[in-house]
């Protein structure tokens, strides 16, 4: 009888006992984070990658200290400026808001920061196109004057002398030694893995269900096509070239690609930016002259000084120079470009900067 009252206790307790055990699996599940990394991925209908990653394969541990070093202010000579101050996530990676960059002791540069996105895809950097391998690309920012005003060499010794990054370099490299081609390729690590590729242009690229155009916007796509398409390639939106636009010479006279070849066949060409993103990236052109996309058309349309080397896809057969376009075809493009902007790109938590946990990141 004992036997069987004891039995019927525990009947009566086995449905508290389930919700409890449920309870705590959800608990213990909610702890857990998703995992965000899984490796680089090439996009579909994307060009073959410029980047080799033979010689840098982007790995976990890689990019988690690449990102780390992203955010890192010790990259600044009085460790108050990082990479992530002046190429912001939620500004697809620009200094939004800025004509020209803000650096160490806010000092001015003379141009606009260039978003870093997709970056795998490109063979040379800056508006100038005066680095050619994105492993060396962080060189300028730390030694320019009006960025971080460091050196490489005193960058290494900081973190060298920090009590975390001997570890996260073991776990990344194999050994905990911290040198410049290390410190540089997991830096790539991190920008490598800045992919945009999810915008609703894209989805209607690749078909997906439920993507659509609407009817300006298609509308507006065959203006792309017509007008803009032959500097703004797909599916990267850029040729990568190098074009003189018709920007008036700005106050400090900057000749853009001259100043990296000293070919005057290249005085005032800068390099042409990915399309993508564009209301993130804003202010718009190499000084960040134009605050709107508005203003931008309408300098292609009527605002282009002529001059030596410009380009002479912007030469029309009457004898004019700019893009023609009816004000019913700028509306249309307008709506199209607004397909190219990708906010999964610019909220993704795998790219977002680190918490600070841990009392040696102040």
């Amino acid at each position: 009888m004992e036997i069987i009252n004891r039995s019927k206790r525990i009947l009566h307790l086995l449905p508290v006992v389930v919700l409890l055990v449920v309870l705590a699996v959800a608990c213990h599940s909610g702890n857990e984070e998703p995992e965000l990394f899984h490796g680089f991925i090439q996009p579909e209908g994307f060009p073959e990658t410029s980047y080799d990653f033979s010689r840098n394969e982007v790995t976990k541990d890689g990019f988690e200290l690449g990102k780390k070093l992203f955010f890192e202010p010790r990259l600044s000579r009085n460790n108050t400026i990082a990479c992530g101050s002046c190429h912001i996530q939620s500004a697809a990676f620009t200094h939004h808001g800025h004509d020209v960059s803000h650096g160490i002791d806010d000092r001015l540069g003379i141009r606009n920061p260039m978003p870093i996105m997709n970056m795998a895809w490109s063979d040379e950097f800056f508006w100038d196109g005066g680095v050619f391998d994105l492993d060396l690309a962080a060189v300028n920012a730390i030694t320019s004057p009006v960025e971080m005003d460091e050196n490489v060499p005193n960058v290494l010794k900081k973190l060298r002398e920090h009590p975390e990054y001997p570890a996260l370099f073991k776990k990344a490299f194999g050994s905990g030694e911290i040198t410049d081609a290390r410190f540089f390729m997991a830096l790539s690590q991190y920008m490598l893995m800045a992919v945009s590729d999810n915008s609703a242009y894209d989805k209607f690229r690749r078909n997906e269900v439920g993507a659509a155009f609407t009817e300006n916007q298609l509308a507006g796509y065959q203006v792309f096509l017509k007008n803009c398409a032959a500097c703004h390639s797909e599916p990267l939106l850029t040729d990568q070239s190098y074009r003189n636009n018709g920007l008036a010479p700005n106050h400090v006279d900057d000749r853009g690609r001259f100043e990296v070849t000293l070919n005057e066949a290249d005085n005032y060409k800068f390099k042409v930016p990915s399309l993508r993103n564009w209301q993130y990236t804003g202010p718009y052109m190499h000084d960040g002259r134009f605050l709107t996309l508005n203003r931008v058309i309408e300098h292609y349309r009527s605002g282009m000084i002529d001059s030596e080397t410009l380009d002479p896809i912007f030469r029309n057969k009457d004898g004019t120079i700019g893009v023609k376009m009816t004000d019913t075809e700028k509306d249309n493009l307008i709506e199209f470009l607004a397909t190219l902007n990708d906010r999964d790109f610019v909220t993704n938590p795998l790219l977002a900067e680190p918490a600070i946990n841990s009392p040696y990141t102040q």
